[in-house]
């Protein structure tokens, strides 16, 4: 009932930079914390930041002062802002985000039950 779409992936030189942003619809009472993962092939999925509905952005360290998360809770988005890519970059990136499903009742909206919700995924490619 939360969906997710990313869009801003691509093929781009090492140095260069690009911008993911992801969008959530649907049911949506609260998001808490929204997220970007990555997966690169062959390996497992891992966390590459994450940020929480009051601003606190937590990194991996092998994106720290490269990557730069943020997010719009008026729209339901987050971004991610990658400079300085590096050939170790190269993944699908999939937005994750986590927090509640509204209900109509008692004339009002309600959190109904929580959800945690991933994208399809976008594909990053840097190019050495």
């Amino acid at each position: 009932q939360v969906q997710l779409v990313e869009s801003g992936g691509g093929l781009v030189q090492a140095g260069g930079s690009l911008t993911l942003s992801c969008a959530a619809s649907g049911s949506i009472f609260s998001i808490n914390t929204m997220g970007w993962y990555r997966q690169a092939p062959g390996k497992r999925r891992v966390l590459v930041a994450t940020i929480t509905r009051t601003g606190s952005a937590n990194y991996a360290d092998s994106v720290k002062g490269r990557f730069t998360i943020s997010r719009d809770n008026g729209k339901n988005t987050v971004a991610l802002q990658m400079n300085n890519l590096i050939p170790e970059d190269t993944a699908v990136y999939y937005c994750n985000a986590d927090g509640a499903i509204r209900a109509y009742s008692g004339d009002r909206w309600n959190p109904r039950r929580a959800f945690s919700s991933w994208g399809q995924g976008t594909q990053v490619t840097v190019s050495s």
